[in-house]
């Protein structure tokens, strides 16, 4: 039998290693040094960019904490600083095509990460826990305080 300390546990030992096995093949495949966080943070400032405050706000974290992730992000090609088109004065950061290459790549590792999970538990079984997950689950798939939770920055 089961304790009940076991299945959040378990769901992030699940979230772990599908993380991990994720960024392995980042790397692989040219995206070596991001860590978890950037995945959130890269949906955090989304296809029309965002300003540095918003993103410390979307994240749940100090402007000043956002503005260090973006620094790091912007030394790595996958962020730019520019001019918002609407204000002169305000600084946009966008995804840059490396930015974009990284989220279109995890999409797919994320698609074969899921097909090994199939192969291993069936896809009946994996799709009934998905089902499952989404009756005790909110319906919004991205909580960009996530970082924050985790205690990142």
């Amino acid at each position: 039998m089961s304790t009940g300390f076991e299945l959040p546990l378990r769901l992030l030992l699940g979230f772990r290693v599908l993380i991990d096995e994720l960024h392995e093949e980042l790397a692989r495949q040219g995206h070596p040094g991001l860590r978890p966080m950037h995945g959130f943070v890269f949906q955090a400032i989304g296809p029309d960019g965002t300003t540095a405050v918003e993103l410390g706000r979307r994240l749940g974290v100090s402007k000043q904490a956002a503005g260090k992730t973006i620094g790091a992000l912007e030394r790595l090609g996958y962020v730019e600083r520019g001019e918002d088109p609407d204000d002169a004065r305000r600084k946009v950061v966008r995804l840059t095509e490396r930015g974009i290459d990284c989220l279109v790549r995890s999409a797919h590792i994320f698609d074969g990460l899921r097909d090994r999970w199939a192969a291993v538990l069936g896809e009946e079984r994996l799709a009934a826990m998905e089902a499952d997950l989404r009756k005790v689950t909110p319906e919004e798939l991205f909580r960009p305080d996530f970082p924050q939770w985790f205690g990142g920055h």
